[in-house]
């Protein structure tokens, strides 16, 4: 079975070898954005790592579902009396 850690790994190895590509290359604009890449996903890897160490699950309960109760009040019309009353 996969983790979250199993995936994020591999696109970073495979973004440091594009950069290195790109370098080789000459691809200025290409290291760029591949940078930009690189950095967004190493930011992301450290939010996923913050979420899954040290977390607390907290019970909330389950919610209790109310009896239904009757709303019909003494004199009230129902809904096809009320259109026939309005033409």
């Amino acid at each position: 079975m996969s983790t979250a850690d199993d995936a994020p790994q591999p696109n970073r190895d495979n973004l440091v070898a594009r950069i290195a590509e790109a370098e080789r290359e000459g691809w200025l604009g290409e290291v760029e954005g591949l940078r930009v890449s690189l950095a967004g996903a190493e930011d992301k890897l450290v939010h996923m790592d913050r979420q899954t160490s040290g977390g607390t699950a907290i019970d909330l309960g389950m919610p209790r579902i109310a009896p239904a109760r009757s709303t019909q009040v003494d004199g009230t019309a129902s809904l096809p009396q009320s259109l026939d009353d309005q033409q």
